[in-house]
């Protein structure tokens, strides 16, 4: 819906704008920030400033272009239905937050989106309540200085009010797990297992997001040997990973395998649930430590060759910390990481009472 313009710029002169601008356009949502991006020269900040400002403080549309959108919302989710991972992350999420939002894709359940086309004023309000200066960032990356980035941002964004508080988010129940997840896929699909563990949120004064980061590579990417035995030399899998994703609030590290053969699913969880054995009882060696230090500072620096990724990068680390600076912070710890930090996170996070099995099979 804010693709749908505001009495000052009605859906056509909105595209009208960007098209002269020759500007490209998205947006997302993911479960901490929705971000919306926008490409152009810098010739033409001062009016997509102006544009963009007027969208977050006065959008205005119809119910039934919003009863439209709702519509292709439920087709969207059919479409994406018919892919099992998204299934699998559904159910994973539901059984692992019982009480907490990221119980809720971003997507929605089905029964929410079917009656969303019944809540247009409740869509005015969530806009009225979440679209407010206290709770958005506004990042400009390009070739232009601070001092006119401020000055156009003061011009067009200032008279934009504060709103009412936001409620406050229930912290998530401690783990009470082990928990199995069980999904049948009504047709021939190979079979995806997830472990999942409940894992810290963010931070970038403690060692653990660095930690669990560097845990993914050395342990569960594709540079791994568990990786190798799985996918290169067994052939088990034809897809395998582990991931820690940063979140405000403790999230999940999810082990992820596509498995080629339903009677192999057994021994890929056992080799799984080895390896995070071996990984918490035996520290890395240093020098293997420090190689993947470095691999990870320069794969970072490689995303920032462009403004877009510039400020892709920025919004996600932004979104955590409202800060640009959480960035050098994560990195500090990084740097100080050592062989026993690494293992103690590893120990906090891999036990039992965190886990959440979930396995989805289509028929035998």
């Amino acid at each position: 819906m804010m693709f749908k313009g505001t009495p000052t710029y009605p859906p056509e002169r909105y595209e009208a704008t960007l098209r002269s601008a020759g500007a490209s356009q998205n947006a997302y949502t993911d479960d901490d920030l929705t971000a919306y991006h926008t490409t152009f020269t810098r010739e033409d900040l001062e009016p997509i400033l102006a544009m963009e400002a007027a969208r977050f403080a006065h959008l205005d549309y119809t119910e039934d272009a919003f009863r439209t959108e709702a519509s292709a919302v439920l087709a969207e989710y059919n479409k994406d239905s018919a892919e099992p991972f998204r299934l699998l992350d559904e159910k994973l999420r539901a059984a692992a937050f019982p009480a907490h939002p990221y119980g809720h894709t971003t997507m929605g359940f089905l029964s929410d989106i079917e009656q969303m086309s019944g809540r247009y004023d409740y869509s005015r309000h969530f806009h009225h309540l979440y679209y407010r200066p206290g709770n958005t960032t506004i990042i400009l990356a390009g070739d232009i200085t601070p001092a006119d980035a401020r000055r156009l941002v003061g011009q067009y964004w200032s008279s934009w009010q504060p709103g009412p508080p936001i409620p406050a988010v229930p912290p998530s129940p401690d783990a009470t797990g082990p928990n199995e997840v069980h999904i049948a896929w009504p047709a021939p699909t190979l079979p995806l297992l997830q472990l999942a563990w409940r894992a810290p949120a963010y931070s970038d004064n403690t060692p653990d997001s660095a930690a669990l980061d560097l845990i993914s590579y050395l342990y569960f990417s594709s540079a791994s040997s568990l990786y190798a035995g799985l996918v290169l030399e067994d052939q088990l899998c034809d897809i395998f990973g582990g991931m820690y994703a940063d979140h405000i609030d403790p999230f999940l590290y999810t082990i992820t395998a596509r498995i080629k053969d339903p009677q192999r699913i057994p021994q890929v969880r056992d080799r799984i649930l080895t390896t995070v054995q071996h990984l918490c009882a035996h520290p890395i060696d240093p020098a293997r430590l420090d190689l993947v230090r470095s691999h990870l500072r320069y794969s970072f620096t490689m995303r920032m060759d462009h403004a877009e990724g510039v400020a892709s990068l920025l919004a996600r680390y932004v979104a955590l910390r409202r800060t640009p600076s959480t960035i050098e912070r994560l990195y500090e710890q990084y740097a100080m990481l050592t062989p026993d930090h690494i293992q103690s996170v590893a120990r906090s996070v891999f036990r039992e009472h965190n886990l959440t099995t979930a396995l989805l099979e289509g028929p035998r």
